[in-house]
C-alpha cells in the first residue's frame, strides 16, 4: 500500500515536467530590491510585488526595528489568546476608519484572510458564484466549503446576472479580485455590485494587487471605482511591503468571523514589529510621498506599455504594474524568460495551472523603485530577443 502513495506522487511530478510546467525555487538575495542577486550575478527585477518599493523604505524598517526592541519578535499567541495588543488594536482602527468601514480584523496573510471567510460565512445550500480566473486563494477556499460553487466567465457581468439569478436558494456570495493577479486588469466593480446586491447577494473583493497604489491616497481599486463591496480584503505584502492581510466589514461579520473563523482563532497572531512596519507603510502611503511613488510607477507603466506595443508584443490589456507579456505555449515562455536572464533582466515565466491552458506568459512587474534607464533596459532586451 504505501508504494502506491509514491507511485501517484512520481506520476504527477512526471507529468509536471513534461508539460514543462515543473515549479522550481531559486535561491536569491535582495527578491525586494531593484537590484537582486543570483548565484553571485545581479539582475535588474521586474518580479517584485513590493509595487511602491516600501519594504526597505527607512521609515518602515525603523518602525519594525524599535517595535521589535520594545516587544519583542513574536506575538506571543493567537489573537484570543495574548496576541491581541494595542498596535494591533490601533491598526485594525485606522484600516477601518480610512477605508469607509466599521470595522477591520489582521490576519496572517491574504490567503488565509480568504479561506477564513468564505469558510466562516458559507453554509450548505448556499452559492458562491467566482470570477475563473481569481485567485487561487478564493477558489480553492469555495471548493472546499461547503456551499456550491459556480464560476463565471472573466469580468462578464451579464454571465454573473444569469448565475445570480438561476441559483436564486440560499444566500449568494459573489467573488473577485480587484485587480487580477495574472492579468493586472480590473473587476467590473460597480455592475458587479449593482447585480449582486438586487438579489440580496454578498460581494467579496480581494484588492491585493490595488491597495496602496489605486484610488485617493492609495485605498485601492473599490473606493477608486466609488463601490463598496460587502467584505473587502487588502494585504500587506505587495504595495505595503510587509506581509499580512486585513478583512474589512460590517461590525455583525467581524463579531461573526471573531467566534466562527478558525484560520483567526487558532492562528498566532501577527508580531507587533509587523504591524508596527504595516502602520509606518501606510503614513507613507497615504501621504504626498506615496503620491509621489503612484506617480511615477504611473510614469513607467505608460512607457513600458507604449514601448512594447511598438515592438509587437501582445499585451492584457492591463494599466496597472502587473504588465502581462503573453506567450502561449509553456516551452516558449521558459525560453524568452532564459534569453532575458541571459542579458540581465529577473522575470518570470507564469505558467498552466496558475493560468489557462495555452496563456502562458511573462509576468511583468514594474515598481516605483524603478528608475527611467530600467524601463529602457526592458525595452531594449526584448527588442533584440524578438529576433533571435
Amino acid at each position: 500500500m504505501a508504494g502506491s502513495w509514491i507511485q501517484r506522487i512520481e506520476k504527477a511530478l512526471v507529468l509536471r515536467q513534461h508539460e514543462q510546467a515543473y515549479r522550481y525555487r531559486k535561491q536569491v538575495s535582495c527578491g525586494n530590491n531593484r537590484i537582486l542577486i543570483y548565484q553571485g550575478k545581479r539582475y535588474l527585477n521586474f518580479s517584485s510585488n513590493d509595487y511602491l518599493g516600501l519594504a526597505r523604505h527607512p521609515e518602515v524598517i525603523a518602525a519594525w526595528q524599535e517595535a521589535a526592541v520594545e516587544e519583542g519578535i513574536g506575538s506571543g499567541g493567537s489573537g484570543h489568546v495574548i496576541g491581541y495588543s494595542l498596535r494591533h488594536q490601533r491598526l485594525e482602527s485606522r484600516l477601518a476608519y480610512w477605508l469607509g468601514f466599521p470595522r477591520a480584523l489582521l490576519f496572517c496573510s491574504g490567503y488565509v484572510a480568504n479561506q477564513a471567510v468564505v469558510s466562516a460565512l458559507t453554509a450548505a445550500g448556499d452559492h458562491i458564484l467566482a470570477d475563473r480566473l481569481s485567485h487561487s486563494s478564493l477558489i480553492q477556499a469555495a471548493i472546499q466549503s461547503p456551499a456550491e460553487l459556480r464560476r463565471f466567465r472573466h469580468n462578464d457581468v451579464s454571465a454573473l446576472q444569469r448565475l445570480l439569478q438561476r441559483f436564486c436558494v440560499g444566500n449568494r456570495l459573489v467573488i473577485t479580485e480587484g485587480v487580477f493577479s495574472m492579468d493586472g486588469d480590473q473587476a467590473p466593480l460597480p455592475a458587479m455590485i449593482q447585480c449582486t446586491h438586487t438579489v440580496d447577494g454578498w460581494l467579496m473583493v480581494d484588492d491585493a494587487h490595488g491597495f496602496g497604489v489605486l484610488g485617493a491616497e492609495g485605498r485601492g481599486c473599490c473606493w477608486d471605482k466609488d463601490s463598496r463591496p460587502d467584505v473587502l480584503i487588502v494585504t500587506f505584502g505587495k504595495a505595503v511591503g510587509v506581509s499580512g492581510a486585513a478583512v474589512l466589514c460590517q461590525v455583525p461579520v467581524a463579531e461573526y468571523l471573531l467566534q466562527f473563523a478558525t484560520h483567526l482563532i487558532y492562528s498566532t497572531a501577527l508580531p507587533p514589529a509587523t504591524v508596527a512596519a504595516i502602520d509606518a507603510a501606510l503614513t507613507v502611503i497615504c501621504s504626498g510621498r506615496g503620491e509621489v511613488l503612484r506617480q511615477r510607477l504611473r510614469y513607467y507603466i505608460d512607457s513600458f506599455r507604449y514601448g512594447a506595443q511598438a515592438l509587437g508584443y501582445a499585451l492584457a490589456p492591463s494599466e496597472t504594474a502587473i504588465q502581462p507579456l503573453l506567450i502561449g505555449d509553456n516551452f516558449s515562455a521558459l525560453i524568452l524568460a532564459n534569453k532575458l536572464r541571459e542579458r540581465g533582466l529577473w522575470l518570470t515565466a507564469i505558467r498552466p495551472p496558475t493560468v489557462p491552458s495555452g496563456t502562458a506568459r511573462l509576468r511583468i512587474t514594474l515598481t516605483a523603485a524603478h528608475k527611467y534607464g530600467d524601463i529602457q533596459q526592458l525595452l531594449e532586451a526584448l527588442a533584440n530577443v524578438k529576433h533571435t
